[in-house]
């Protein structure tokens, strides 16, 4: 039997031999090291057996594979400890994830951070007595009986909802079986560096009408240096949190009863809010944008033309009843078929193209109580949204507008290193997701192809991540806690022209339909703003800072002159407040530091009398005496460079 390895060598050996003692046969090192096995693409434990001829990829932890298997097996191990010491405890779902794990279950008691260090105990536990992940296939009768007969009502379900012909299999260390298809590391003993890092709540399956469980989050890693450093990284995560450090700093806050994921933004908040807005607004008008804006909601007869009603129904929040009433209402969850609708009005011409419409939306979305998170995942959000409608011709050229407007926004705003660009395709297997016109998609997706490899841009692709009118560029980014979210989109729509009846006389005199691209340039201005706060810890640069300038009076003498200051900043265009407070310098200086403000100017009695102001900057410390005109040159210049 042929054995065709990772470099492309070629062994033989015996029909029947395992993965670990191929790995043996190398060297026992690697033997040692190894943790499982990919058989040609699938991935074995390392007790499989193989039969004929294949390739082999043996998994160590260096593996980003091998690492995830680690880490699951990790997650069974703190499942098992956790049966150990709560007895009714009721399992649901286990994975890895990109940090690490994390495994939801049922307590009968409520269980929070103060009781991982227990769970640990009993882990290293189970690690030191070294159980071997036992694998087993079982029918799907026997799994349910297996099951049932433990009480584990969430792994009954998960059985119930897999087809009569599955494969199923229990993996068991020690006393401790579960549901798991595997792989597994070939024992507890292989587990040597975890950590439990997290306690929240999750409902089973991610759906907020079934019931919420405990999500205990924990991360695993083969070497106790790399563990140490992930935990360093950790906290310097919560630091950066922008929600601590928003609520800090004083950008946003929330109320019970105004509702979750309904955030308020602060003075700071919204003069962030305000910069930014401007910026993309007044860039736009440049790029030959026109401002369009429209209404916060419309009758569900608008949203029924667009296809929102039969996709995306169960994500937008609906006033009324339609068995009931004569008139129901939605609030928007997008833009575009307002937008179109105000295209619709007066015939176009070829000449009229494109068109590029574009608003700051207000938007609204019904997203589940378990998603929401700070300013990154709200309900209520505001878009920097806009649609081109253009000729086929023009399709390529207005795309690469596009393209160059988020990266120019992403560039100003010093995200361009930190995202990743998506292909997000549509999934065939499940057409009730999407408009169903298969060769329309083909048409879309290949037009899309096409522009991305023409402009030489570096993406992956992600089936089933379109939207349900056409293919998108997805621009992602992560927050300080490795979760991506998408920031920025761009879309081509097939599609919804001849649902709106959308049409331009071409050179020939026929009407035709547009195209249309949707898109955005900043992204939702809240996850923007979180972003930046977390990036920045929230020292924001000069230009993004609400607050550029404090002015701090060293008397009560010099209180007159320092207001007098501030408000001649402003006046300047520039973002000034005073603290004339009768309070000790040192103390002010500390306060407005602690605030994040870019530059201090300190006036006392000789700053008068020399017609100069002490200047400090956050980052630099003190920069000693300057004239009114050299400091407010130096702010101007760093503002309008948009210095970062």
């Amino acid at each position: 039997m042929k054995i065709t390895l990772k470099d492309g060598s070629v062994i033989e050996r015996e029909k029947g031999v395992s993965c670990l003692d191929v790995a043996k046969s190398i060297s026992e090192g690697f033997a040692r090291a190894a943790l499982a096995a990919v058989v040609d693409g699938k991935e074995k434990d390392l007790s499989y057996k193989l039969e004929n001829d294949c390739t082999l990829s043996l998994l160590t932890a260096k593996d980003e594979k091998g690492l995830e298997i680690y880490r699951h097996s990790a997650a069974h191990v703190m499942a098992q400890a956790v049966k150990r010491l709560y007895k009714n405890a009721k399992f649901a779902i286990g994975p890895a994830v990109a940090n690490g794990f994390y495994y939801d279950i049922d307590f009968d008691k409520p269980v929070g951070k103060d009781d991982l260090d227990a769970i640990e105990k009993e882990m290293a536990a189970i690690v030191k007595a070294d159980y071997p992940f036992e694998r087993k296939v079982v029918s799907k009768a026997e799994a349910l009986a297996f099951m049932k007969e433990r009480g584990e009502v969430y792994k009954v379900q998960l059985i119930e909802e897999l087809p009569e012909d599955a494969v199923i299999t229990f993996y068991t260390q020690g006393e401790f079986t579960d549901l798991c298809r595997g792989p597994h590391v070939p024992s507890t003993g292989k587990i040597k560096n975890f950590k439990l890092t997290q306690v929240t709540g999750a409902y089973f399956k991610g759906n907020e009408k079934n019931k919420m469980l405990t999500r205990i989050y924990g991360t695993a890693f083969e070497k106790k240096s790399e563990l140490e450093d992930y935990l360093k990284a950790l906290e310097e995560a919560k630091l950066r949190d922008h929600n601590k450090i928003g609520r800090d700093l004083g950008y946003f806050m929330t109320s019970d009863v105004i509702g979750q994921g309904l955030p308020l933004l602060m003075p700071k908040g919204a003069r962030l809010f305000q910069i930014l807005s401007r910026f993309v607004e007044d860039e736009e008008r440049k790029r030959g944008y026109v401002l369009t804006k429209t209404p916060y909601m419309a009758k569900s007869d608008l949203y029924k033309i667009s296809g929102h009603w039969d996709h995306y129904k169960d994500g937008m929040f609906v006033m009324g009843d339609e068995e009931k009433d004569e008139e129901v209402y939605a609030l928007r969850p997008m833009t575009c078929p307002f937008q179109y609708t105000v295209y619709n009005n007066g015939l176009k011409s070829y000449r009229d193209l494109p068109i590029r419409y574009g608003e700051t939306s207000t938007l609204f979305r019904n997203e589940s109580s378990g998603e929401m998170h700070g300013l990154i995942r709200v309900r209520q959000f505001t878009l920097s949204e806009g649609h081109i409608i253009c000729m086929p011709s023009q399709l390529e050229k207005e795309f690469r507008g596009c393209l160059d407007l988020a990266m120019f926004m992403l560039k100003s705003l010093g995200l361009d290193g930190d995202v990743s660009y998506r292909f997000s395709k549509w999934d065939p297997a499940n057409k009730e997701k999407y408009i169903d016109d298969p060769e329309e998609w083909a048409y879309a997706e290949g037009e899309m192809k096409r522009i991305l490899d023409h402009i030489g841009l570096n993406y992956t692709e992600g089936i089933g991540e379109a939207a349900f009118y056409g293919p998108k560029l997805d621009i992602q980014i992560k927050n300080v806690h490795g979760k991506e979210d998408t920031l920025i989109t761009i879309q081509i729509d097939m599609f919804l022209a001849e649902r709106f009846d959308m049409s331009y006389i071409d050179e020939k005199g026929e009407k035709v339909r547009p195209y249309i691209i949707h898109r955005s340039s900043i992204g939702c201005y809240e996850r923007t703003m979180a972003l930046l706060l977390e990036k920045y810890a929230g020292a924001l640069p000069v230009w993004l800072s609400p607050t550029q300038v404090k002015v701090l009076s060293l008397t009560d003498r010099t209180a007159e002159i320092a207001k007098e200051t501030a408000d001649k900043l402003n006046a300047a265009g520039l973002r000034a407040e005073c603290d004339l407070r009768n309070e000790k310098i040192g103390y002010k200086i500390r306060e407005a530091q602690l605030e994040k403000i870019p530059y201090m100017l300190i006036i006392g009695d000789k700053d008068v009398e020399n017609n100069v102001v002490s200047v400090r900057s956050r980052k630099d410390g003190d920069l000693g005496t300057m004239t009114y005109e050299q400091f407010y040159n130096r702010v101007k210049e760093e503002n309008d460079k948009k210095v970062l």
